[in-house]
């Protein structure tokens, strides 16, 4: 047992002196030995060949296999709006088969509303041999199935364990600099050097990914002082953007090892966390926000103005909250590829650790991140309009989907008010197309021969 014991042991050694040479070091100096770029480029040519494997199948099987995803719909809607469809339906008098319209447009919300739809994973085109991807295609062929085995092989018995082993490296590293860091009095070194762990950090996490990221636009970065506002896909959202810059965090006080971050960050960082009672408190909220962004020497603040996770094709209601605070905003956009791994956080379906255990057990994180040109709000605009504004600059950048409904609703009944209100423009749609009947009918009569000054009672 002792020959076994220091056998494991020697094994653990080389294989975290390994990792610390070729991946930690060269992560810290923010320089590459081209290990990912190569892991990149093999994992692109398997899925191009899988690709063609799969259609080649498809064809020659069962040619139905190959069907639209049901991201982009199973219904084939009728883009019509409801105020014309219901302008064909009412005449004067009511008949039965006029609800048939409601029946349809109830059943169709039910199958398939464009917000729920947001709140699940995005399918995909072609299968990037995932199992849990593996929503439209079956068994092709025996070479496929044999790839599809060694990259399971590959991707639990390898990539696992290394991206535990930078994960566990990065977040140790993260706890114990910043705690050493928060001890030195407030100066322009502390500062430095709380940039320089958070940056360091970060990189290393991003590698625990096998994260492949891609800045555009970098002369439009967040300044000091100014409030950074993104859409939000994932929580690694943050360590996505902090790999190429250092923010000042919000969010709320959370406990376990997400709370000991949270401390020990803190102390070296201007973070703003809030207390859980302190976060209904929408009034100290925006007091210490605009105190922070009020100090030009402290980190841009970072917030996700959503609120919640939506599924990478779209951008939900932002709150307005951060736009009342004034100063710059700095929007940025961020786009996952779903061909490597899905980055989304379905968070009323699995909790943290199954989240990261699947994003670990993907091929890589790809995006795209476009730091897009400084925004202010306009004379006369309120605080709402410009977060319209702001949220239609960063859908159109990222090519997503922009949406006005609240993110809310991810675990929340629709309002009551917000039924009321589609009941009165219902009411007032009747009114209208009821006056308009009448007036149409006057005509007619008016026109009859014979019928000039006629009464219309």
């Amino acid at each position: 047992m002792e020959d076994v014991g220091s056998l494991a042991a020697r094994v653990a050694a080389v294989w975290l002196a390994l990792v610390l040479a070729l991946i930690v070091v060269p992560s810290a100096l923010g320089v590459s030995l081209g290990i990912s770029e190569a892991y990149m480029r093999l994992l692109v040519r398997t899925l191009e060949w899988a690709t063609i494997r799969i259609e080649k199948g498809v064809k020659k099987a069962q040619p139905q296999m190959l069907k639209t995803p049901v991201a982009n719909g199973i219904i084939e809607r009728d883009e019509t709006t409801m105020e014309k469809e219901i302008a064909g339906l009412h005449r004067v008098d009511f008949e039965f088969s006029d609800i048939f319209y409601f029946c349809r447009k109830g059943f169709e919300a039910i199958v398939e509303d464009e917000v729920t739809q947001r709140f699940s994973s995005e399918e995909l085109v072609s299968w990037n041999l995932l199992t849990r991807t593996n929503v439209n295609f079956h068994y092709i062929s025996l070479r496929l199935t044999i790839v599809w085995v060694i990259g399971v092989v590959v991707r639990y018995c390898f990539l696992l364990p290394l991206r535990f082993t930078l994960a566990a490296i990065g977040i140790t590293s993260m706890i114990v600099g910043t705690t050493m860091v928060g001890q030195l009095p407030n100066s322009n070194v502390k500062s430095y050097l709380s940039e320089l762990v958070h940056l360091t950090c970060s990189r290393i996490l991003v590698r625990a990914l096998s994260g492949t990221i891609h800045y555009h636009n970098k002369e439009n970065k967040p300044q000091k002082g100014g409030i950074c506002v993104a859409n939000h896909t994932s929580p690694i959202d943050a360590i996505i953007l902090t790999n190429d810059g250092c923010y000042a965090m919000v969010g709320q006080v959370h406990g376990g090892l997400m709370g000991v971050i949270q401390r020990a960050t803190v102390k070296a960082c201007p973070h703003v966390w809030f207390e859980r009672s302190e976060v209904k408190d929408r009034h100290l909220v925006t007091k210490r926000l605009r105190e922070h962004v009020a100090d030009k020497s402290k980190l841009p603040i970072l917030i996700f103005p959503e609120g919640t996770c939506i599924n990478n094709t779209s951008v939900m209601m932002f709150k307005k909250g951060s736009f009342e605070i004034g100063g710059t905003i700095y929007p940025v956009a961020i786009k996952y590829d779903p061909q490597f791994g899905d980055a989304f956080w379905n968070s009323s379906k699995y909790n943290i650790v199954s989240y990261l255990l699947r994003i670990m057990t993907s091929w890589a994180i790809v995006c795209n991140v476009w730091y897009m040109p400084p925004m202010v709000r306009k004379e006369g605009e309120d605080a709402v309009q410009f977060a319209n504004r702001v949220r239609s600059a960063i859908a159109r950048q990222g090519g997503l989907t922009e949406l006005p409904w609240d993110g809310g609703l991810k675990r929340a009944k629709v309002k009551d008010t917000f039924k009321e209100e589609q009941q009165k423009n219902y009411s007032k749609m009747l009114a209208n197309l009821g006056n308009t009947v009448f007036v149409m009918e006057l005509s007619k009569s008016a026109s009859v021969p014979g019928c000039n000054g006629c009464e219309v009672g």
